[in-house]
This record gives C-alpha cells, sequence and structure tokens, in this order.
C-alpha cells in the first residue's frame, strides 16, 4: 500500500519569489518522516508541494522532481486531483465540514472523488477508517451527529479518518497537533504510530519532543535571512539528529541555542 518518495532538485515558488531551495531527499515508505526547524523556513510550503496543495495559492510552483515509486507526480498530463487522492493531507486546525454528521465527513472524500459505493460498502469503510483513526469506539452510536460537535482532538481523528477513507498511499500532516491540548496530542501520537504499518507518513512539527517521539527520520529546515528561500540543512535518523547532528545549525536549533 505505502510508497516511497524521491524529492530531487526541488525548487518552490510563489509568482517570482523562492520560498524553498534545492531539496533533494527520499521519504522511506512504512516510516514516519518528520520536519522541524524555525518558523518561516519553508518546511509547511513544502509539505504541501508533496500532494501538490501549495498549487492552490496563485503563482505557487516548483522546478525540480517529486516521484512516488517512480511516478512524477509534476509529469506531464499528470492531475493534481488524482495526486491529492493519492496523498492525503490532515491540516493544523481540525476542519470536519460544519454541516455534516461524523459518517457523512468520513466518506465527503469518496463522495467528492465521485467513487460510487453501496450502502453497505459505505458503513464498512466508514467503520474501517474510524477504526484506523481510534475514534470508532467514542462516536458509534452518534454517527449521525454534527462532526463539529466533536472535542478538539477527536474533531483532528475524524479528519485522519477522513484522509484513510479514500485510501492513500501517504498521509501528510501539518502540524496536526499544535491546537490540541496534551492528552489529544498523545492519542494523535499514538495514532501516527499505528499508521506507519500501512502508509507513509510525514509531519511538520514545531514540537521537537513529538518529533523525536514519533518519527523515524528526520529532517531540519532553516533560512540564512528573512526574506532567503527555506534550505534542507540535513536529514538523517531521527536518534542521530537529536543526539549527534552532523551540522552545527541543527545542533544550535535543537539545543535552544536559536529559533
Amino acid at each position: 500500500m505505502s510508497k516511497r518518495i524521491d524529492i530531487t532538485d526541488l525548487d518552490i515558488y510563489y509568482g517570482s519569489f523562492q520560498a524553498v531551495a534545492d531539496v533533494t531527499m527520499t521519504i522511506e515508505e512504512r516510516s514516519v518522516t518528520a520536519f522541524i526547524g524555525p518558523s518561516g523556513c519553508g518546511k509547511s510550503t513544502f509539505l504541501r508541494t508533496l500532494n501538490r496543495m501549495h498549487e492552490v495559492i496563485p503563482g505557487g510552483r516548483v522546478d525540480g522532481e517529486v516521484t512516488i515509486d517512480g511516478k512524477n507526480l509534476y509529469g506531464k498530463g499528470v492531475d493534481p486531483v488524482d495526486v491529492r487522492r493519492e496523498v492525503g493531507m490532515v491540516f493544523q486546525r481540525p476542519n470536519p465540514f460544519p454541516t455534516m454528521s461524523i459518517k457523512e465527513n468520513v466518506l465527503a472524500g469518496v463522495k467528492l472523488n465521485s467513487q460510487r459505493i453501496s450502502s453497505k460498502a459505505g458503513n464498512e469503510l466508514l467503520e474501517r477508517s474510524l477504526r484506523s483513526a481510534n475514534l470508532w469506539e467514542e462516536v458509534k452510536d452518534r454517527l449521525d451527529k454534527p462532526g463539529s460537535g466533536l472535542s478538539g482532538g477527536q474533531q483532528q481523528r475524524l479528519c485522519i479518518a477522513r484522509a484513510i477513507a479514500v485510501q492513500p498511499e501517504v498521509i501528510l500532516m501539518d502540524e496536526p497537533c499544535s491546537a490540541l491540548d496534551p492528552i489529544s496530542t498523545l492519542a494523535i501520537e499514538d495514532l501516527i504510530n499505528e499508521l506507519k504499518e500501512e502508509y507513509t507518513v510525514v509531519i511538520v512539527t514545531h514540537n521537537m519532543q513529538q518529533a523525536a517521539r514519533v518519527s523515524d527520520r528526520t529532517g531540519f529546515f532553516n533560512l540564512e535571512a528573512t526574506g532567503k528561500p527555506g534550505k534542507l540543512v540535513e536529514m538523517d535518523d531521527t536518534t542521530r539528529i537529536f543526539n549527534n547532528p552532523s551540522q552545527k545549525a541543527t545542533e544550535d536549533y535543537i539545543s535552544g541555542r536559536f529559533g
């Protein structure tokens, strides 16, 4: 199910402004990769290029290559909608559709993709997705109630269930716990650990302890100065990044000397 991602010489622009420069990395399948770095260094922008979400912003474009199992996401004739079906996204703030029930929220992506699904298959997919998001037991008796009535942590797991329901290969998470309390954060972190058994998971986090807890590999982004593009300083196994980084800038950031 899950896929490896290879990024080669990636430059990211918004109009004439270069947001990120010259990123080359491999994201291993069935693993959790975390991106850390100071605000404004381009890590969220970079994350969004992995499913072409940055193109939603006018002028957003890239040079370079992003391939999933050898298929270039930016190749001629590749439909961004297909890319986003394969590479799901969970945002910083939980964003269930407010007028939809819990059930409708989970199946929204499937219906948006015009996939016909029988009532029985829909109910099975609903339960499987909610179980995968560790939410089924909490909501199984109120599936027709609004998704917006759940707590913040439950809403974020609902959004993860919605992402899972379209059966992606990769799940991107942009600071998925920044709006949550510590107990909800722990639930999401436990879930991330479970998801990597089936999916390639990539997260951006400002919380370095979180990166150390949940990820197998960590990439550190930085920028030389305001107005300059963000760059990948180094990427390695998470234990090495936190205990013995090869770059002084990484060590300074992790030890709190800047950022």
